[in-house]
């Protein structure tokens, strides 16, 4: 088992996604879901993963069945008030990137559990945030 992650969407749905005859449609991404001893999803990456196959239920109850089953590693990260403020704190900081209220409390959950390797598809702006006391941590990015 690789170390715990923490999911944006882009990353989630790219790890959940898979062909007709259910084969992963991105091989990288759906290891380092079924790799990793820990999947935080952030409650506001679950909402956003629902707007994306909201026309595809079925795809969906896979992952929640999933999360609120105690015996799987995925665990639903519920955003604290703090974890809204430091995600509003964020976009502050970084103003010049076009981070959301969703970026940024996968930011502030990861920082507030320790857990700083991120299963995303945003390059860019995950890869210009830092973060801690002093701002000076960087995430790790997979894939």
């Amino acid at each position: 088992m690789s170390p715990p992650i923490a999911a944006d969407t882009g990353g989630l749905l790219r790890g959940l996604a898979s062909t007709r005859d259910g084969k992963p449609s991105f091989r990288e991404f759906e290891k380092i879901l079924t790799s990793a001893s820990l999947v935080i999803v952030p409650g506001l990456v679950l909402a956003e993963v629902d707007y994306f196959l909201r026309e595809n239920r079925a795809a969906m109850r896979k992952p929640i069945a999933e999360m609120f089953d105690p015996a799987t590693r995925y665990e639903y990260g519920l955003p604290l008030p703090s974890d809204i403020v430091r995600a509003l704190e964020l976009h502050a900081e970084f103003g010049t990137l076009n981070l959301g209220l969703v970026d940024g409390t996968v930011v502030a959950v990861a920082e507030r559990r320790h857990v700083y390797r991120v299963l995303t598809t945003d390059r860019r702006d995950f890869a210009a945030i830092r973060f801690g006391p002093r701002l000076t941590r960087a995430l790790d990015l997979l894939p």
